[in-house]
């Protein structure tokens, strides 16, 4: 297998179900005792997260470059957040390895299916700025994001809750209601982009196919890891 190298802390809590799923489907695939070899760069996310509000993408760019650099003895990068990847270009081309983009996993497997008007939940910086939705629409999705209050109302959640390993059922609740009423006005799919909602949320509590960037971005680097990719 080839080396794996996982950018992660953004939150530590989504980066450990990445471990974890990287390592249960080698094992699935492989059998036996085989597990994901890989590298692990895990960063301090509190000084990114006021990076983040600032508006100072530059400098945590250039946290994620020194990450990449760190990490190009592995075969490929993989940033194990969403948000992150608005520095995904800075980061690619700091290094000569591949970067596996999450949002082009995550388009090559919602296009796999019947959806095209995919509901995008997220920060705010991934519903509002373009780099995420242009590269979905850039696949050929039509993608939708909620209204100002519940984007707030999500971006409220994933800081204040979930990347500091709190899940609540009353923000479990409003998610589901964002989605009944994105549902109404069109949506026919749910992307969730962002590494920490699905732990909040599965696919059987969404009555729309939905699609756990988590999940799908570990699937992408296993399958480059099999070579089959």
């Amino acid at each position: 297998m080839k080396t794996l190298g996982l950018i992660g802390g953004m939150s530590w809590e989504s980066t450990a179900v990445y471990y974890r799923l990287l390592n249960q489907m080698t094992r699935e695939r492989l059998g036996g005792s085989h597990s994901t070899p890989l590298i692990l760069w895990s960063v301090d996310f509190e000084p990114i997260t006021e990076m983040q509000a600032a508006g100072r993408w530059d400098e945590a760019a250039a946290i994620l470059v020194n990450a990449a650099r760190q990490l190009e003895r592995a075969g490929a990068l993989m940033i194990c957040a969403n948000t992150m990847h608005l520095m995904a270009d800075e980061v690619q081309a700091a290094v000569s390895i591949p970067l596996i983009h999450i949002a082009d996993a995550t388009a090559k497997t919602v296009l796999a299916t019947q959806v095209r008007r995919p509901l995008l939940l997220a920060t705010r910086y991934s519903m509002e700025q373009p780099f995420y939705r242009e590269r979905l629409a850039g696949h050929g999705l039509d993608v939708v994001i909620p209204g100002e209050v519940d984007r707030a109302r999500l971006q409220r959640m994933i800081y204040e809750e979930l990347v500091r390993g709190i899940f609540n059922p009353q923000s479990k609740a409003a998610l589901l209601q964002i989605v009944g009423a994105e549902r109404a006005r069109g949506a026919d799919g749910v992307i969730l982009g962002c590494t920490e909602l699905g732990m909040l949320v599965s696919p059987d509590d969404i009555y729309l196919p939905s699609f756990d960037t988590t999940v799908i971005h570990a699937q992408a680097g296993l399958a480059f890891a099999l070579g089959e990719s």
